[in-house]
């Protein structure tokens, strides 16, 4: 049974990807990407690592497929035209595709063959510990540079997406900071001396 459901989850999931860059429309392009998300997480729970898979579902599923999908449906995006100049860049798109499909194969090879981990031992944990534990283990432990280095680096990716998208209007009124903190007391109150039965004049 599980090999069966492993051959089934590991088929949807191969479809649903390829799915997902041939389909015409967007829409229909991100709720493949949901159903591949959701065979993953079948896959992981078949070996064991439901703390991945609850990963997969809550965070990729959960937010990041249902954004594109709301930023899909809201947008206003002319995708005809988007696709006009697609023969322009077919060549370079097929030598970018050539080079990661080279990169998967050679992963492949090095992992079938144990790759760096060949004469290694497998980090092996006793039944008493959690597949969560273990993997805050080796996280914090032995991988936590690169795992600091991967915060770093969806810092800049959100700061440029910040940059990219910020518009400044005319128009529009907006705070400056340094000057409100900068400021002193004479420059932001006026005292008015106002005689009795007077108003004051602008």
């Amino acid at each position: 049974m599980l090999a069966i459901a492993f051959y089934i989850m590991a088929a949807v999931t191969v479809l649903s990807g390829a799915l997902v860059i041939t389909a015409r429309n967007p829409v229909h392009s991100v709720l493949f990407l949901i159903l591949a998300f959701f065979s993953a997480a079948g896959l992981f729970v078949l070996m064991g690592a439901e703390f991945l898979a609850m990963l997969l579902v809550v965070v990729y599923v959960g937010a990041v497929a249902v954004l594109f999908l709301f930023v899909v449906m809201m947008l206003d995006v002319d995708f005809v035209k988007l696709r006009q100049g697609f023969a322009n860049y077919l060549p370079i798109g097929a030598v970018v595709g050539v080079l990661l499909l080279t990169e998967l194969i050679m992963i492949a090879i090095a992992i079938a063959d144990r790759g760096a981990a060949a004469g290694q031992s497998p980090q092996v944990y006793g039944p008493e510990m959690s597949n969560i534990e273990a993997i805050g283990r080796v996280l914090y432990t032995d991988y936590v540079y690169l795992f600091q280095a991967s915060g770093l680096v969806l810092l800049v990716a959100m700061i440029g997406a910040i940059v990219l998208t910020l518009q400044h209007r005319v128009h529009v009124k907006r705070q400056d900071i340094h000057t409100q903190v900068t400021r002193r007391r004479k420059n932001a109150v006026e005292i008015v001396q106002v005689k009795t039965g007077e108003g004051i004049k602008e």
